[in-house]
């Protein structure tokens, strides 16, 4: 009865780890922000979760030019076989482009901040690869062990990771008004000697870049909404 018992409970808490596996536990905070407190969780346009602060001194309307900061690894990272130092390189400049692309479509790019210009400075704070999640044909008692020798002995496939945290500045006062941190799972390597590329990882940040443009596409019409319902209408 006992044995029959555990087998559920295990199961359960592993689907639990597969589902929360996305979202950024405080322990994983890097120190690029300057405040962590203010952070509220919440789901972004393509149903991710992720961890973000608007200032409620935000007036997006103000801006009508970005100014994007080259990203960087906070803190800097070690090179690996897995994850050799041109990966590193190349993930920071696909990260540059994707979101020049998606908020280029929200805001004018400029080279040089200034005002109405609302700075992003973006940062990667991890990037790794962890073995996978148990798929949900595994979680069934009778396939829950060799799913666990399939990990222990190199089999099972890994997922590519990476974590971001951003804070968003006005061009002109540089006062913070945004902040937001969230990771992602990229696809994934097939084993321990795979090395890792910026295409394992190219969907996050696309991802990541198309949501920020959504966000911001959004609190404009937000503003407009707003202001619309405050204009009294001409008699």
């Amino acid at each position: 009865m006992r044995k029959q018992m555990i087998a559920p409970a295990l199961c359960l808490s592993l689907l639990m780890v597969g589902c929360s596996q996305n979202k950024v536990s405080p322990k994983e905070y890097s120190g690029f922000l300057r405040n962590y407190d203010q952070l509220r969780e919440l789901k972004t346009a393509s149903g991710d979760s992720v961890l973000r602060w608007v200032s409620p001194n935000l007036h997006i309307e103000r801006y009508n030019q970005v100014y994007i900061a080259p990203s960087r690894f906070y803190p800097p990272p070690k090179p690996s076989e897995r994850i050799p130092a041109s990966t590193l390189a190349a993930v920071t400049t696909y990260y540059d482009a994707a979101l020049k692309r998606e908020l280029g479509k929200v805001l004018t790019l400029v080279e040089q901040p200034g005002p109405n210009t609302l700075i992003i400075r973006p940062a990667i704070t991890s990037v790794g690869a962890h073995t996978q999640s148990l798929h949900f044909y595994e979680y069934l008692p009778v396939t829950l062990v060799a799913a666990g020798v399939s990990s222990a002995v190199g089999i099972r496939d890994l997922d590519s990771e990476i974590a971001t945290e951003a804070a968003f500045l006005d061009g002109g006062t540089r006062a913070v008004v945004a902040e937001v941190v969230r990771k992602g799972t990229g696809l994934p390597l097939e084993n321990d000697d795979q090395v890792m590329t910026a295409d394992n990882l190219k969907v996050v940040l696309d991802g990541w870049a198309q949501d920020w443009r959504q966000a911001a596409e959004m609190l404009k019409q937000q503003k407009i909404a707003a202001l619309t319902a405050e204009t009294p209408m001409a008699p």
